[in-house]
């Protein structure tokens, strides 16, 4: 009896089962997939910008104009890059370029949208659905700059109806604006991108509750610095935005805010469902697809 043969005998039956096993072939979204999940892996801290990236690519959508959205990929294009919301989203589209040249069938389209939901599975948060079969556009289909929502309109009611028409624009609701919202959990504000300064939560690179919860729990007092109007709390070590306070000073948001204070598997729940409603925004045709 050869050695092999002799090891073979010897291995538990599970694990002979598993080396006998034949290797599943990995479709190009799925090698795709783990390429962008080893990125986040090496940097925590670039998950949540492609989060980001891909909310970005597809917060543009107006369903009246029937323009915008994730579809034709155009956030890669310097003309979108240049829009005051997207400031450093430039090196999340290169953080992807090698990914791309890997696999050049995929659409930058799809890859960015692929890249958030591979990026929340990593940063804790729930497996969201996710679609592909997007086409690369042109320059010509980059939407005019100001269709994403803005942090600040001077005043909660005013900040809560700005809220209200941007999302409205795409299809949202108030349930959805708030799931949404809970995205904030991640990463932090760049005063040189946004002029606003620091994290949300203690806990940057996870997509958890934490946002509600100290939405709800914190008193939360305008900073005192040089900058745009924020909020910090008592450590001065957490920030909020204007609009992130108008959903606990508006009722109709605030029950939202606070069932996904106490029902985590509800927030995952709806999060998931808003989040690949908004990443299918503006593309057409496209197919369920695998990317674990």
């Amino acid at each position: 009896m050869c050695i092999r043969d002799r090891a073979a005998l010897a291995a538990p039956p599970a694990a002979a089962a598993a080396a006998a096993a034949p290797k599943r072939k990995l479709s190009e979204y799925q090698k795709a997939a783990v390429e962008i999940k080893q990125l986040v892996k090496a940097d925590p801290n670039k998950g949540p910008t492609l989060v980001r990236l891909a909310w970005h690519s597809s917060g543009t959508y107006d369903k009246a104009q029937r323009d915008g959205g994730s579809g034709p990929g155009t956030i890669r294009f310097k003309e979108e890059l240049a829009h005051g919301a997207n400031a450093g989203l430039g090196a999340a589209v290169g953080w992807l370029e090698p990914i791309k040249r890997k696999h050049p069938k995929l659409s930058y389209a799809d890859l960015f949208t692929l890249a958030g939901v591979v990026s929340i599975v990593q940063m804790g948060g729930p497996a969201v659905p996710w679609k592909s079969g997007r086409v690369d556009g042109k320059p010509a289909q980059v939407t005019p700059d100001g269709r994403l929502p803005a942090a600040d309109k001077g005043a909660p009611k005013a900040t809560a109806a700005a809220l209200r028409q941007t999302f409205g624009r795409m299809g949202f609701n108030d349930q959805e604006i708030v799931a949404l919202s809970g995205a904030h959990a991640l990463g932090r504000c760049h005063p040189d991108a946004s002029g606003y300064a620091g994290p949300w939560t203690p806990t940057p690179t996870l997509l958890t509750t934490a946002y509600y919860s100290l939405l709800l729990n914190e008193k939360w007092t305008p900073k005192k610095w040089d900058g745009p109007l924020q909020y910090e709390e008592r450590s001065g070590k957490l920030m909020m935005l204007p609009s992130d306070l108008t959903l606990v000073q508006d009722a109709r948001f605030a029950k939202y805010v606070r069932l996904y204070a106490k029902d985590s598997k509800r927030f995952y729940a709806d999060f998931s469902a808003a989040f690949a409603k908004l990443l299918e925004l503006g593309a057409e045709g496209l197919t369920p697809t695998s990317y674990v």
